[in-house]
């Protein structure tokens, strides 16, 4: 029999909301504490828990009792974008589509990619994708002495079509090197980063094979693949798709209205000669700081990808 303290307690505790106290002087306060870190719900991307919510039947989010209640707008663009994702269907619920993507242990875009990747044959290279950009980043940040030696070391594995494929080819070297971390080292790559690319890419052909997805032979290298790939990563990304709009690398986020530049560690800045920037370009996440805008992976479109 449950203690009847302990049952009052417990509904107390869902009516008042909880404080603690702690005396010091004000000094303390503004010089001594840092400030207060704001719960990662109300700032992250919810595609992903309203996904999972909507696989629980969990249809009315705005009664669930979060610990810290993100913003209702954010709930809402979190719908939007699963919709654009057509992860729902005309009444609200999970399409066939998002049903496949909640059984993903992938954010809403990079499931839709990898679910893409069966209609145009390159699941294999798309594993591989979904894998590096789940996992930690792969490159280390070099001292300064040192930039020159790393960028030395990783153009033998740059891509001329960008980031994402330049992934594949650090992933596939990686095996052939039979996961060594002196190799690792010697090309300042993350060693643990990559060990657990590979748990992530194995985990998730584990699930493509339990929901009986296809999964295409490796065929990269090859012409219509790259095509392929860039389709596939498409279908997922389309929101994350920006232009250059003077020729010089300044690129107009479509979606933010942004202008972002590339990353300093982008591929196509480590190549030599360094080619001109792409015009057209999708990318897989950005970041903002002192008003400045920088892709962190980043893949060259064409028109005939679009």
């Amino acid at each position: 029999m449950s203690c009847p303290i302990f049952l009052f307690q417990l509904k107390l505790r869902q009516h008042i909301e909880q404080c603690c106290l702690f005396q010091g002087t004000s000094l303390m306060y503004e010089d001594e504490m840092p400030a207060a870190r704001c719960p990662a719900v109300t700032e992250a991307n919810l595609s992903h828990l309203v996904l999972l919510l909507k696989r629980l039947d969990i249809a009315d989010m705005g009664q669930c009792k979060f610990l810290d209640r993100p913003a209702p707008e954010a709930l809402m663009q979190a719908l939007e974008d699963l919709d654009y994702l057509a992860a729902l269907d005309d009444d609200g619920n999970l399409s066939e589509v998002g049903i496949i993507m909640s059984e993903l242990p992938l954010e809403p875009p990079l499931a839709k990619a990898l679910i893409a990747s069966c209609e145009f044959d390159c699941v294999n290279e798309l594993l591989t994708i979904a894998a590096m950009l789940t996992a930690p980043p792969c490159f280390i940040t070099p001292p300064a002495n040192k930039e020159e030696a790393a960028a030395t070391h990783r153009r033998p594995l740059l891509h001329p079509d960008g980031d994402h494929m330049t992934l594949i080819n650090v992933y596939n070297a990686y095996l052939q090197h039979n996961e060594d971390e002196v190799w690792c080292r010697t090309n300042f790559l993350n060693a643990s980063a990559l060990r657990l690319a590979v748990v992530i890419r194995a985990e998730l052909l584990e699930v493509m094979q339990r929901i009986e997805l296809p999964v295409s032979p490796p065929a990269f290298g090859c012409q219509d693949n790259s095509t392929n790939i860039k389709r596939a990563l498409i279908s997922g990304f389309f929101l994350k798709v920006a232009h250059d709009v003077d020729g010089s690398g300044n690129y107009l986020l479509l979606t933010h209205r942004h202008v972002a530049h590339l990353h300093p560690f982008s591929s196509y800045h480590c190549r030599r000669p360094q080619p001109s920037p792409p015009s057209w370009v999708l990318y897989h996440d950005f970041t903002i700081s002192h008003d400045n805008c920088i892709f962190k992976s980043l893949l060259k479109l064409q028109s005939c990808c679009c």
